[in-house]
């Protein structure tokens, strides 16, 4: 029988993370699972609540968002250590990516009954990470501006606080030059983001990349270029589809080491965390986390 750690963010979802495990923590000990939880004061000291269980042998759950997530699968990419999701934050987009179950019955199987699955992390390499590891994606442009808007909000939450956010960002948007290297290869764009993607869904539940996988080894990179802001508008309802990449302002390569440059300070994102600026590398490595999904 497992043995897990749950790392609880207290603040996720608007203060419910810590609640949301207490439906799932009372299965998963029925069923004869011993189930340890543990309260983080920042993403950092997730980081060393969750190595510090890995290292015991226990499967380490992350409770609370994607930056939750991220931070803590990153911590825990390359350890050999079986990592779990528990969603409870706003976004849960890498939830989304491995279709895990949303009830708590659901959840309980599959991480007292699934297989470890090799997936894919993304190592952020800029200013100020060295060598941080992330789950879903890194994102620079009017999406890492959204999201912080998003992060911010005190009265707006779920959806209503990404929307919102967004529209304040696409208001005040003016189009940036970008270069981008992809595998060596640089290309000159200009227009709102680009996007290195390891999992499809970002800022909740928008497929900004449909052809991603976590699996595949390669980070898609999706670059949407300059159009009028009705037509980004316009775009950006195509998120929820994926039907956004058949227009001609967006366009997907794919590769294993990214650069994003601007000729601005534009800030990144990385796992609905925002906390730098361009320019920053980012890389993938393959197969680097064992996740139950």
């Amino acid at each position: 029988m497992r043995q897990f750690t749950a790392v609880v963010n207290p603040a996720a979802g608007g203060s419910s993370g810590a609640a949301g495990l207490l439906p799932l923590a009372r299965l998963l000990r029925e069923a004869g699972a011993r189930l340890d939880t543990v309260y983080s004061r920042s993403l950092e000291h997730a980081q060393e609540l969750a190595l510090r269980a890995g290292a015991e042998g226990h499967v380490v759950l992350a409770v609370g968002g994607d930056g939750m997530a991220g931070r803590v699968g990153g911590a825990l990419s390359g350890t050999g250590t079986v990592f779990g999701l528990v969603p409870a934050g706003r976004g849960n987009d890498f939830a989304r990516a491995l279709g895990l179950p949303s009830d708590a019955a659901g959840l309980a199987r599959v991480l007292l009954e699934g297989t470890p699955r090799a997936v894919d992390t993304i190592e952020v390499e800029s200013a100020v990470h060295a060598g941080v590891r992330v789950l879903g994606s890194v994102y620079a442009g009017v999406d890492a501006v959204a999201n912080r808007h998003a992060n911010a909000s005190r009265v707006l939450r779920g959806a209503a606080s990404y929307y919102a956010g967004g529209l304040r960002a696409v208001l005040g948007w003016s189009p940036a030059a970008y270069r981008v290297t992809v595998d060596g290869v640089p290309y000159e764009r200009s227009g709102y983001t680009v996007v290195a993607a390891n999992s499809g869904f970002y800022g909740f539940g928008r497929n900004i990349a449909p052809g991603a996988l976590v699996d595949d080894g390669l980070l898609d990179v999706v670059i949407v270029g300059h159009a009028p802001k009705r037509l980004f508008f316009a775009t950006m309802n195509e998120l929820r589809t994926g039907a956004h990449v058949n227009r001609p302002q967006v366009e997907i390569l794919r590769g294993k080491e990214i650069r994003i440059e601007a000729d601005r300070a534009l800030p990144y994102g990385a796992d609905g965390e925002v906390d730098a600026q361009v320019p920053v590398t980012v890389r993938v490595l393959p197969g680097a986390l064992d996740v139950l999904a």
